[in-house]
């Protein structure tokens, strides 16, 4: 099939048009549209996707994994690297599955559960991804205060304010289109990647230590079994998402 003939039958079975689209998100749905349709190839077929990629990728980069990992590194060393490694390698499983269930249904999982469970399980789902929500984001909250008042020197208070304006400033992006906020995001997450590539290169690195801490599986001590790995960041931070189509439904 030509990509004419592609982009006639794609415009057909539309889940959502660009008329219905949030404002400033028809532009995007538009270039996403050419790309999977094979009007753009290349590097400008990817560049629709990569907001929501950069947005996935805060789970990787959040305080909690951060303070996790750091801690887990300063008493076992490269150990653990095994651990991140097969967490990435599950995570990429989950998310491949997740672009299919949207691709096949234009869905995401939250709204397909309401579809498909009743309104009981549904309410029951809403409930424990909010509960898990609440708490994953404490974490969160409370690092980024922490972080802004030992930075500026600023009263916890003050800082925890500050966090929560940033916080709801951000959402309220989406009101003019999420690609706005994919920006900020994307900002923000290469400012992280950045002051953690500086870390990485001012500090000595042993590469024999890393080749081997991530192909060889070990347990330095009992410890390592009861310390939250890097796994739960991500998992914690999937449900977070999960808990807004909830509530939306």
């Amino acid at each position: 099939m030509t990509p004419e003939g592609r982009a006639e039958t794609a415009s057909a079975d539309r889940v959502v048009h660009v008329e219905d689209a949030l404002p400033g998100e028809a532009r995007v749905l538009e270039a996403a549209e050419h790309s999977l349709t094979g009007r753009r190839r290349g590097l400008a077929a990817l560049t629709p996707f990569l907001g929501p990629a950069f947005i996935a990728a805060v789970a990787y980069v959040d305080p909690g994994n951060f303070a996790t990992n750091i801690a887990a590194g300063a008493k076992f060393g490269y150990a653990l690297l095994w651990v991140v490694l097969a967490a990435n390698l599950m995570a990429m499983i989950v998310q491949s599955l997740s672009a299919k269930l949207g691709i096949a249904t234009g869905k995401n999982l939250a709204e397909v559960c309401r579809d498909r469970f009743s309104r009981r399980v549904s309410y029951f789902l809403w409930i424990q991804a909010e509960a898990i929500a609440m708490a994953t984001d404490l974490a969160e909250f409370t690092g980024a205060a922490l972080g802004l008042a030992i930075l500026f020197s600023l009263p916890l208070f003050v800082a925890g304010l500050i966090t929560a304006a940033v916080a709801f400033g951000v959402l309220a992006l989406q009101e003019r289109g999420w690609r706005r906020g994919e920006v900020v995001i994307t900002a923000l997450v290469g400012a992280i990647v950045g002051g953690f590539a500086i870390e990485v290169l001012l500090s000595p690195v042993s590469g024999s230590g890393v080749a081997r801490g991530v192909f060889v599986p070990t347990l330095p001590s009992s410890d390592t079994c009861i310390r939250p790995s890097r796994s739960g960041g991500s998992w914690a931070s999937t449900r977070r998402r999960g808990a807004g189509s909830f509530a939306s439904s």
